[in-house]
């Protein structure tokens, strides 16, 4: 049963890191209509960049500390991704250059929806799975 409810925490904490990225992808779309300023803009994105990268952590290290190995494995390049980000303090985005950058920025974060779509989906199936497996159990 602690397998069901580690699936279902992996779970909520993916849909969270999911709703950060689509709030900077539509922080993004208002900037490239003219719906907010660019100021506006970055303050709202970078402010939610950090705990995104700390959540994506929280996750990884979650996937190590139950044992769940190939999951732990395949968040490692997104952790690996955003570790170097930080590193080069490449995480925040500039006031000044975000114009230039706004084509490179919503790539960046529309790859990183697919990456963590897949992992939704693969924790969608783990979770259905495991409780299938604690209700043969059970029966």
């Amino acid at each position: 049963m602690g397998d069901v409810w580690a699936w279902l925490l992996f779970f909520f904490i993916i849909i969270g890191v999911i709703v950060m990225v689509v709030f900077q992808l539509m922080c993004l779309a208002d900037l490239e209509f003219d719906y907010i300023n660019p100021y506006d803009s970055a303050s709202r994105i970078n402010k939610v960049i950090l705990p995104e990268f700390i959540t994506q952590g929280v996750l990884s290290l979650l996937f190590l500390l139950t044992g769940h190995w190939i999951m732990a494995l395949l968040s490692i390049p997104y952790l690996y991704y955003n570790f170097t980000l930080y590193n080069r303090r490449e995480h925040l985005i500039d006031v000044t250059e975000i114009f230039n950058m706004l084509n490179r920025e919503k790539k960046k974060r529309l790859f990183k929806l697919g990456y963590l779509m897949l992992f939704l989906f693969m924790s969608l199936f783990w979770l259905i799975y495991s409780a299938l497996e604690d209700d043969d159990h059970f029966a």
